[in-house]
């Protein structure tokens, strides 16, 4: 199968690649940067609507993982945003209706989910509101019942939890979503969202407000600064290794072609292992030797208390497992070279 990757000279694109290239199929390369790999490679940002064109030649399928990543720096950011993410899928998906390419996985998120699933003692299943500053600064990091203001017990959102993006990044990565169901209805196309929870590993972007808090981290402690953990630490995320999240691109594609016409599925994509930040900082001083983390009950509008992964659904369908541990995964990560600067 030849398989064009946007964005894969960059993080997970990057290991896409390679696992790509390990299971015999071959690669073309979107990217504005060089990709590692020796494979044919088109120099071009994502809305260059001619450069899609020649890179879609030949090819059977798509992975799209070009985008712009992380929190930013706040509202100004948002034209960028959407003009990569949206702009830029929309380029891509009008190109491959052009070309007859028509099986696409592409790079979700769970920032789409907003919160994770909370269940009420009293209530059941609510879906609490954005904490508020005031919240914040008083340092109640625990989202509270809406009905009864009671503590929620969080669990593991699955994908037909409601969507509720919190901020622009959020926004546009739903928008992707949209866009690709409407292309797949409107040309008889397959396309597959693997909704990435907190992806870490080799050649993870180093330390710029568009990192991901594994990458802030141990960009800290490799210039001998303790790790700053905002609110309490207490957040609970799903850590998931690059090197997993690339075999289940890999094994979703395979199944594309398989997959019904005109419609697209999401699937999650995480350990399905909760650990919190406070955890995963520990962890990476501990493995790095030092220095510890350091709980400063900073706190930054858009973040979300918890949101952890139910990836039975990937694994049900698709037989894909991950392989690399929360503990050994850490320990490599370390002490693992880092990359220059953010995918796009």
């Amino acid at each position: 199968m030849r398989v064009l990757v946007t964005g894969g000279a960059g993080f997970i694109g990057s290991h896409i690649v390679a696992e790509l290239l390990a299971a015999g199929h071959e690669a073309v390369v979107l990217d504005i940067r060089p990709p590692g790999a020796a494979v044919p490679w088109e120099q071009a940002d994502i809305r260059d609507a001619q450069a899609v064109a020649r890179a879609l030649a030949g090819a059977d399928a798509v992975c799209h993982q070009a985008a712009m990543v992380g929190l930013g720096k706040g509202f100004a950011d948002a034209t960028d945003y959407v003009g990569v993410n949206d702009l830029g899928t929309a380029v891509l998906l009008s190109a491959m209706a052009a070309a007859g390419v028509r099986d696409l996985l592409l790079a979700g998120s769970m920032v789409v989910y907003g919160e994770g699933r909370y269940d009420c003692p009293r209530h059941g299943r609510v879906r609490p509101g954005p904490r508020t500053p005031e919240q914040l600064d008083a340092g109640r990091f625990e989202p509270p019942c809406p009905q009864c203001g009671e503590p929620l017990v969080p669990g593991t959102v699955a994908e037909d939890a409601p969507p509720d993006p919190r901020n622009v990044y959020a926004t546009t990565k739903l928008t992707q979503e949209h866009l690709a169901a409407a292309w797949a209805r409107s040309t008889g196309g397959r396309a597959i969202a693997l909704r990435y929870h907190n992806v870490y590993g080799d050649g993870m972007p180093r330390d710029t407000p568009y990192a991901g808090v594994a990458a802030l981290f141990r960009s800290a402690l490799a210039a001998g600064r303790p790790p700053r953990v905002f609110e309490d630490g207490g957040q609970l995320r799903d850590f998931v290794h690059v090197e997993d999240v690339a075999a289940a691109n890999v094994t979703a594609l395979a199944a594309l072609p398989a997959g019904p016409p005109g419609a697209l599925r999401a699937f999650n994509t995480g350990s399905g292992e909760p650990h919190t930040v406070g955890e995963m900082a520990g962890a990476l001083a501990a493995a790095h030797g030092g220095p510890e983390p350091v709980v400063t009950g900073e706190y930054r509008l858009g973040d979300v208390r918890h949101v952890v992964a139910d990836s039975s659904r990937l694994r049900a369908e698709f037989g894909w497992r991950p392989r690399v541990g929360f503990e050994a995964g850490m320990a490599r990560f370390a002490n693992a070279p880092l990359g220059g600067v953010p995918a796009r």
